[in-house]
């Protein structure tokens, strides 16, 4: 029978290019897997991270094999973003993508008795025939997911395609309240001998089909009657068994749990799960941790699930990659509706090998994932307009997109937008459904754009599902104003902001989904913006899990069904203004505010929001917030002077900087049409293009950080992702807070810098 070996401990690991070591290195790290080596410097603001070609190496002994000719697989659950893996100085495979498992079989490769070295190179160097070329998070390194042994026999299901399980399993309810189960198994090496046996069993094990097929002819479809549907609010699982067997005995097992749903999508009904109008309400999440990299546990797994079902979201995109399967085992048992993706992100590379890349991820995601309920969705890129289109990169979206219904049928293709993306974009009609990640608000416009916005879209393109697949804004906990503006990075803007989303989103029940960007702060080694480097800081929760920010909680008012009451601003502990704003998220009916123990006064929360004036006495005050059942309490301080800890201190700088800039145009008619003099540098020139004048790239730096926040410089910070662009497509891609008639001074400004022209 099959037996599954961890090799999770025991490793030596060398974070230098070292080279196969010829013998066991007992003189390189001890290490326990998962592991990351950048599981610090990925997001601890160093301004980098350490992007290299590094070492693992463990000793093991071949398991015995219970019956002739059994065989040996090495397994590796994700490695990034590209590993070769050797067994007794031999190469056993190589593997390109940092995010999907893979397996080679190195039966022929382990000795008869005694020690095998196994030797993992895994290296996060940039190479352009892998995805991500370029992106906004960090591409952490290691062997982060564990390493296995899967012994088989001869006669075996397959382990070698694209790292899936080799069955195959797809449920389809049908009329009479039951459901077809069609099921596929892939056998090695069989004869006239072997049969494969199918067991289903509900959530009790109870069996409730079975069929049994020869082994070289093992597709079969089965009926279950009275079927349990997997619901978002009742995600039931059953349980598939293949079993392998030769006359009376049993030569291998794979065991799926899967759910047995239906789903669609209306341009005006949105999503439809089960026949019932469900509009998907979200977030999407990354898969690293504070200090821990993306090294994580299957308990830290479970714990992210738990923290978005407690937020009572209903969907998550997992962002921008393959995930673990603990994670997908997650939403399968919390019945979220998930949209996986991979990694065809931001910067397009025309060489057919990148292409070659995508496929090939995009082939491991649905094979690997194909029996989980939860995903729905199967993305094909994000923001890959970054970088310009071509008509190679829509024929390369085609291309993915019938990939991806050729491999699975059953499920709905869909592409995250960037803002610039035009209304025109034949991108729009390619996958089943599509979705928009803007940002008004936060990188350019107004909040209150983001309604008319979709609207509009809506009203243009009426046969086309959209959704919102990022949104959001960064909000960092040290930083509190009672005048929250755009840029600030308070905690108070990020919650006004998703205050307002959140009814912008439940007024709109035709959107497909939404999903707030991010669940979690994540690890951006490029980043260095709000005082807070190396991290996006968008998250509703804290990179460590520790702090829910008052955003969380007006999406868990509007969202989750239990009775909640929750007082914002509570790091907000000490305030000089009188009388305080107290801002209470609930979704009761009333909620009453006591404050130093007397009643103050008791309101009906609009839009899950209840506001009360409160004068403080001088010292520390008590706030408690009732509703029935349930209740919240903090102290506050009544201080003369606020800590200056709660100002981001470059705020006033990039503000004053923008009235200095302006000062420079003189009296220049800023709302004439611009001009682009031959021989001069201008905004339509790319960033790139401008690097080559220090002038003209010391100009641009300065306009985009006064604007964005974002410092500027070759090789450091979001040069690879912005490189390509142009001051004017900015504004266009939303990703500047430009006050009218910036983009016009700075193309003047522009244009009194001759252009360098090449050698």
């Amino acid at each position: 029978m099959r037996e599954i070996i961890s090799l999770n401990d025991s490793w030596k690991f060398i974070q230098k290019d070292a080279g196969l070591p010829e013998f066991f290195p007992a003189e390189w790290d001890d290490v326990t897997l998962p592991h990351t080596w950048n599981a610090i410097d990925g997001h601890d603001g160093s301004g980098s991270y350490d992007r290299g070609s590094y070492w693992y190496a463990r000793n093991f002994t071949t398991p015995g094999q219970p019956l002739k000719n059994g065989r040996v697989y090495v397994e590796i659950p994700a490695a990034g973003q590209q590993a070769a893996v050797y067994v007794n100085g031999q190469k056993a495979v190589y593997h390109e993508g940092g995010y999907s498992a893979f397996r080679a079989d190195i039966t022929g490769l382990c000795k008869d008795t005694g020690d095998n070295l196994l030797v993992v190179n895994c290296s996060n160097e940039n190479k352009d025939s892998v995805y991500p070329q370029s992106a906004d998070f960090t591409f952490y390194g290691g062997l982060y997911r564990g390493v296995n042994l899967i012994c088989v026999p001869e006669t075996h299901f397959d382990l070698d395609y694209y790292g899936g399980p080799g069955l195959k399993v797809t449920p389809e309810p049908c009329d009479d309240g039951g459901a077809f189960f069609e099921l596929e198994a892939y056998v090695v090496n069989s004869d006239e001998n072997f049969t494969v046996l199918y067991q289903i069993t509900d959530e009790d094990g109870r069996e409730v089909a079975c069929a049994c097929r020869p082994a070289d002819n093992t597709k079969v479809t089965v009926h279950v009657p009275n079927v349990t549907l997997w619901d978002i609010d009742n995600p039931y699982l059953y349980t598939v068994t293949a079993l392998l067997e030769r006359r009376n005995e049993s030569c291998d097992e794979i065991t799926l749990k899967t759910g047995v749903r239906s789903f669609s999508c209306h341009p005006d009904r949105g999503f439809i799960l089960n026949g019932k109008e469900t509009p998907l309400r979200g977030v999407s999440r990354h898969q690293d941790m504070l200090y821990k990299g993306n090294a994580l546990s299957k308990q830290d797994h479970y714990r992210d699930a738990r923290l978005i079902k407690e937020l009572g979201a209903n969907t998550i995109r997992l962002a921008h990659y393959q995930h673990s399967q603990d994670f997908y085992d997650a939403c399968d048992e919390s019945g979220f509706i998930v949209w996986a993706e991979i990694p065809f992100i931001s910067v397009f590379n025309k060489d057919p090998q990148a292409h070659q890349n995508c496929i090939t991820q995009m082939t491991e995601l649905v094979v690997q994932n194909y029996h989980h309920p939860s995903i729905c969705f199967w993305g094909i890129s994000n923001e890959i307009l970054i970088g310009g289109i071509s008509d190679r990169l829509v024929e390369n979206h085609k291309e993915l997109n019938q990939l991806a219904k050729e491999l699975d049928p059953t499920r709905l293709t869909t592409i995250a937008h960037v803002s610039m993306t035009p209304l025109e974009s034949p991108l729009h009609h390619i996958t089943d459904v599509i979705s928009w990640n803007h940002y008004f608000g936060w990188y350019g416009g107004k909040m209150e754009e983001n309604g008319p916005w979709l609207d509009s879209f809506h009203k243009k393109y009426p046969d086309l599902c959209i959704g919102l697949s990022e949104y959001g804004c960064e909000g960092i906990i040290t930083y509190h104003t009672d005048n929250p503006r755009c840029k600030d990075y308070s905690e108070e803007y990020q919650a006004l902001y998703h205050e307002h989303m959140a009814k912008v989103l439940a007024e709109r029940p035709w959107l497909w989904s939404s999903h707030v960007w991010n669940m979690f702060d994540f690890g951006c080694a490029a980043r260095d913006e709000g005082g807070v480097s190396g991290r996006n800081n968008k998250g509703l929760v804290t990179m460590d899990r520790k702090t829910k920010k008052d955003s969380y909680y007006i999406y868990k008012a509007w969202w989750n069904k239990e009775p909640m009451v929750h007082i914002a601003g509570k790091r907000y502990a000490q305030r000089s203004g009188n009388p305080a704003e107290i801002k209470i998220y609930s979704n009761q009916p009333s909620v009453a505010l006591y404050v130093n123990g007397e009643k103050l006064d008791e309101k009906t929360p609009v839009d899950n929001i209840c506001t009360f004036s409160v004068t403080l006495k001088d010292g520390f005050n008590t706030i408690l917030a009732a509703a029935e059942g349930v209740s919240d309490a903090t102290t506050l301080e009544k201080v003369t002077r606020e800590p200056s800890i709660y100002t981001l201190p470059e705020f006033g700088d990039r503000m004053e900087g923008v009235a200095n800039w302006f000062k420079l145009t003189g009296d220049l008619d800023l709302k004439a049409p611009m001009k682009f003099p031959k021989g001069k540098y201008n905004v339509r020139f790319t960033i790139e293009e401008l690097a080559k004048s220090p002038e003209a790239l010391s100009v641009t730096s300065e306009a985009i950080f006064l604007a964005t926040g974002f410092k500027l410089s070759p090789g450091h910070g979001m040069w690879d992702m912005m490189k390509a662009m142009t001051p004017e497509s900015m504004t266009s891609l939303s990703v500047s807070t430009m006050p009218e008639g910036f983009i016009e001074s700075l193309n003047t400004r522009l244009n009194k810098i001759d252009v360098i022209k090449p050698i």
